[in-house]
């Protein structure tokens, strides 16, 4: 099928394709009626205006609370100050702004070379992927999260170390799954930006603690370590490891345990790969997926922490791939095992988004960066020198891209001045061209916050 070629028949083709995400939207998936907003909205009303314990408030008609750190509470204090239909609003807005500024920095600004057209039809199949989807109806955090830490990875892909680490820390003190992507900047020894990053979480737990203390000695010593509060570890939604040992029945600590190391190290040997790569969007991306994995609740609207493995496929060249993958979790298809995810079948299709990431994690491209995508790539220490035109080079890591433009393998200078030809560096295919009154006071959301059935909150 062809596009259209008038600016009329343009038109027309995204009308269409939003007509049938509208009707998709409004009866295929679930909505979640603002049901997370809801709980961070009346927990911080009760803890600020009616004196009541932030981790004690639940959602009128259900057994759901308020289970992230306590200085995340603190950063949502101006929902005090307005009204949940504001609140509404303004949660809207925020990740709006932050799936624009995901989208910018996952594409390199490439969406502007599509004109309005392209970012029209992009914007309805963003609209169909259910982890977005479940984000803004639920009034989620994720994408601001990812928005601070895909800033962060920016930052050190080009060389501005001196300012990065802050987003990462900040979405650690928020939610504890970005504390991952600390480990990323040991394992890449980027001591500066793990020291920020640390001392930015450390700063902000802290700065909590003086806020509330009685509020943070429950989380760390209590409400952390019981995952009954979040909601069943067995449920459909949940899409990590312990979500898959938890329909099967096995509620070992020591089996998730060993199940989690294994992730690990994958991770930290494929995360590696990719730092002496310079390949940074794919360190990224393999430290997104293994949060997931690791998690012991991964809800469906967690998986936005896939987008930039999905962006990394299709700046790789395996658009096909990433559209096969992303189309599967646009489907809600989880869902069809909710009642019963026995038998073969339920286990491979209520695991089915698990597989997806952990595919993600064993077969990710890594340090295969396309030429229209080496901006992003610009990691290299200030320590780093030039190699040197004199001497021959070593044989590159498996990995690892070429000898830059302008050298042979051997060292050599090639181009005009010295007659020698200059040639793509291995994996570079540059013939190729370019992704104010508290919840209780208003009507109570159902007790089934995530389903016609019964779902837990996260």
């Amino acid at each position: 099928m062809k596009a259209p070629r008038t600016d009329r028949g343009r038109l027309l083709l995204v009308l269409a394709v939003a007509a049938v995400v509208t009707v998709f939207t409004a009866t295929v998936p679930l909505l979640r009626d603002w049901f997370d907003l809801r709980v961070y909205y009346g927990a911080v009303n009760g803890w600020i205006h009616h004196g009541g314990r932030l981790y004690d408030y639940r959602v009128p008609g259900t057994t759901y609370g308020f289970t992230y750190p306590p200085f995340a509470a603190v950063s949502m204090l101006p929902m005090s100050l307005v009204g949940l239909h504001t609140a509404i609003a303004g949660a809207l807005v925020l990740n709006l702004a932050a799936l624009v500024l995901v989208l910018h920095l996952l594409t390199e600004g490439a969406w502007r070379r599509h004109g309005w057209f392209g970012c029209a039809l992009g914007l309805c199949l963003l609209a169909l992927y259910e982890p977005l989807r479940d984000t803004f109806s639920f009034g989620q955090v994720n994408l601001l999260l990812l928005a601070l830490v895909l800033t962060d990875a920016r930052l050190l892909a080009t060389g501005r170390e001196r300012l990065a680490g802050v987003g990462i820390g900040l979405a650690a003190a928020i939610k504890l799954t970005p504390a991952v992507f600390i480990g990323l900047l040991l394992l890449a020894r980027r001591w500066r930006a793990a020291a920020v990053a640390s001392a930015v979480t450390a700063a902000a737990t802290g700065l909590a603690a003086w806020v509330d203390p009685a509020a943070s000695r429950f989380y760390w010593t209590e409400a952390l370590w019981d995952t009954d509060r979040v909601g069943r570890l067995a449920y459909v939604s949940n899409q990590s490891l312990q979500g898959i040992l938890a329909r099967l029945g096995v509620m070992d600590r020591a089996v998730w345990a060993g199940a989690v190391l294994v992730v690990l190290g994958i991770w930290a040997w494929r995360t590696r790969r990719a730092v002496a790569a310079a390949d940074w969007p794919a360190a990224v991306a393999l430290t997104g997926a293994t949060a997931c994995l690791v998690s012991p609740i991964t809800w469906v609207h967690h998986l936005v922490w896939l987008l930039p493995a999905f962006a990394v496929l299709v700046r790789t060249g395996h658009a096909r791939v990433a559209g096969t993958l992303y189309t599967v979790m646009c489907t809600s298809v989880v869902w069809l095992w909710f009642h019963d995810a026995s038998g073969i079948d339920g286990f491979l299709g209520s695991n089915l988004y698990t597989w997806i990431t952990l595919g993600l994690l064993l077969w990710l491209p890594v340090g295969q960066l396309r030429a229209d995508s080496l901006p992003l790539a610009r990691s290299t220490s200030a320590t780093a020198t030039a190699p040197s035109t004199t001497a021959p080079e070593t044989t590159p890591a498996v990995g690892h891209p070429g000898p830059p433009s302008g050298a042979t393998a051997t060292g050599v200078a090639c181009g005009p001045a010295t007659g020698v030809a200059c040639s793509p560096g291995p994996g570079r295919d540059l013939t190729r061209s370019p992704s104010s009154e508290p919840t209780g006071s208003t009507n109570p959301a159902a007790a089934n916050p995530q389903s016609s059935s019964r779902r837990a909150s996260s």
